[in-house]
């Protein structure tokens, strides 16, 4: 079974909502067993535009991730950056095998 992956960019413009998001998402990722493999970091952006961080996470499968995404609580946490916390670019891909 292929793994799955959130790829994230994002520009966080407000931080106190941003900081709720945050807090919120770390027993979600834990109950859908998902590992940042990227959180933040130095990062060239060689084409294109890019947010001010990058995020990747890793999930045990795609429909984990698909899974996760979906979720009730996590739809809870997502909307603090939805609300004017952030810009992002956001795609759930699957890995190869």
């Amino acid at each position: 079974m292929s793994k799955g992956y959130w790829i994230v960019s994002i520009t966080i413009t407000d931080e106190a909502p941003y900081q709720r998001y945050v807090s919120a998402n770390a027993a979600i990722f834990d109950k859908w067993r998902g590992r940042f493999i990227v959180r933040g970091g130095r990062y060239e952006t060689t084409q294109g535009k890019a947010g001010t961080r990058q995020v990747v996470i890793e999930f045990d499968s795609y429909d984990d991730a698909i899974g996760c995404y979906n979720s009730p609580e996590y739809q809870d946490a997502v909307a603090h950056l939805k609300a004017g916390a952030s810009v992002a670019h956001f795609t759930i891909v699957e890995g190869v095998l």
